[in-house]
C-alpha cells in the first residue's frame, strides 16, 4: 500500500454521528480529504417496482455492492481516481450519474457495514467506530430521512423495527471487534477527536517531509 495514503474507516450505527466526526475531519483538513460512502454502493434493482424497492433490506451486507467499493478504495490507494456511483434514496435504486472521486492524502471510508467486509477493512489504515445511544440513533435517522429523503415517519420506524434494528444487532454491532478506536458520542467526543485530528496531522507531517 502506498504510504502517501492514509485511509480511515468510520463505522456505526445508522445516526451514530459518523458525519459529525467527518465533518470535524474535513473542516480542519479539507484541502487533503477525499470521502468515500458506502451508502453509495447499494445495488441497482432496475427490475424492480418502487413499492418492490421499498421493501428490501437495506440494512445487511448483502445489500451492498461491496466488491465494487473495494476495488475502487484499491484504486484510489493506488494514486487512481475512480468514477463513485450515486445512489437516490429517494426512489431506492443507483442513479445514472457518477461522481468523480480523487485520492488525496487522506481518504475517508463511512459507512455502518464497512468494517464486516474483511476485504474492505484491510484496505483501511486506521478503523473508527462510533457508538452511540440507540434512541439517540433513532431520534436522528428520523429527522434525517424525512426532512432529507422525503421519507414518512411511518415509513421510517417500520423500517426501523423491522430491518435497521435486528440487523444493527445482527451486523453491525458484532463488526465494532474490528475497530482500533471506539468513540462514544462521535463528533462530539472532543478528546477522542483530538487524538484523531492529531493522528492526521502527523500523517501529512510525515508526508510532506
Amino acid at each position: 500500500m502506498d504510504k502517501d495514503f492514509l485511509v480511515i474507516g468510520i463505522a456505526g450505527g445508522t445516526g451514530s454521528g459518523k458525519t459529525t466526526l467527518m465533518k470535524n475531519i474535513i473542516q480542519r483538513f479539507g484541502d487533503v480529504v477525499t470521502v468515500i460512502s458506502h451508502d453509495n454502493y447499494y445495488r441497482r434493482h432496475d427490475e424492480l417496482t418502487y413499492e418492490e424497492r421499498c421493501l428490501l433490506n437495506y440494512d445487511e451486507p448483502a445489500a451492498f455492492e461491496t466488491e465494487l467499493m473495494t476495488a475502487h478504495l484499491d484504486q484510489l490507494r493506488q494514486g487512481n481516481a475512480i468514477e463513485c456511483p450515486v445512489y437516490d434514496f429517494t426512489v431506492h435504486n443507483r442513479s445514472d450519474e457518477t461522481v468523480t472521486i480523487v485520492p488525496k492524502k487522506v481518504i475517508l471510508v463511512e459507512g455502518i457495514l464497512i468494517f464486516a467486509d474483511e476485504a474492505l477493512r484491510k484496505l483501511m489504515d486506521i478503523r473508527i467506530f462510533v457508538d452511540t445511544d440507540a434512541d439517540i440513533r433513532l431520534c436522528r435517522r428520523i429527522k434525517r430521512d424525512v426532512n432529507k429523503r422525503g421519507r414518512t415517519l411511518e415509513s421510517v420506524l417500520t423500517q426501523y423495527q423491522t430491518t435497521v434494528k435486528p440487523m444493527h444487532e445482527k451486523y453491525v454491532e458484532p463488526s465494532k471487534r474490528y475497530a482500533d478506536l471506539v468513540v462514544p458520542e462521535g463528533g462530539k467526543n472532543v478528546i477522542a477527536l483530538d487524538m484523531i485530528l492529531g493522528r492526521i496531522q502527523r500523517h501529512l507531517d510525515k508526508t510532506d517531509n
